[in-house]
């Protein structure tokens, strides 16, 4: 069975909003190592939006990119399978790229059956819901040395049938003060 991993970076409040903060070069390297071990995108629409077209664009075109974003903007375009979430989202922006508009649970159980790599799982929405369903195996916070007092927060409205119990696997600290937290579902 696949597992599913929901990496994220927030600061030490909580806070998960890319417009915040920005990642540097060590932890971009981190994020593009843990893309080429997915061939599957879980998104909701707004973390779609925020990840496509660009990270594409930069692949196909990476004039005045540094070395780490065009890295992992190529990891990123050649995932196989990017599954959307959405009710309003019209149309794919892609050939690989499912709009899925009801279905959540089944299609996720359905994708974890298949055979594959890992499907990695991004954004606020639709992590907490699979977190509420208890379908996420892995979590993976890269939390960063900052507070910034504002912003969307982690697990903003998250609705569990159950406390999540985590196991800390892996704890990994990058040169700039960032941390790399790997728990895995009990």
């Amino acid at each position: 069975m696949r597992n599913i991993i929901y990496a994220i970076n927030i600061t030490l409040d909580g806070c998960c909003d890319h417009t915040k903060f920005n990642p540097d070069d060590e932890t971009l390297e981190y994020f593009t190592h843990l893309t080429r071990s997915a061939d599957t995108f879980l998104y909701g629409r707004t973390t779609y939006e925020l990840m496509v077209p660009y990270w594409p664009g930069v692949a196909k075109s990476p004039a005045g990119q540094s070395k780490p974003d065009y890295d992992f903007a190529r990891a990123f375009d050649a995932v196989e399978k990017m599954i959307v979430f959405s009710r309003s989202l019209e149309s794919p922006g892609d050939e690989k790229t499912s709009i899925v508009r009801t279905g959540l649970q089944d299609e996720v159980l359905k994708l974890k059956q298949e055979q594959g790599k890992d499907i990695l799982t991004g954004g606020v929405a639709i992590p907490s819901q699979l977190a509420g369903l208890g379908l996420i195996d892995e979590y993976r916070f890269v939390v960063h040395p900052i507070v910034v007092g504002e912003g969307r927060r982690l697990f903003d409205g998250i609705n569990l049938q159950e406390k999540l119990q985590l196991k800390l696997v892996e704890s990994t600290v990058l040169k700039s003060g960032v941390v790399v937290l790997r728990y895995v579902k009990q």
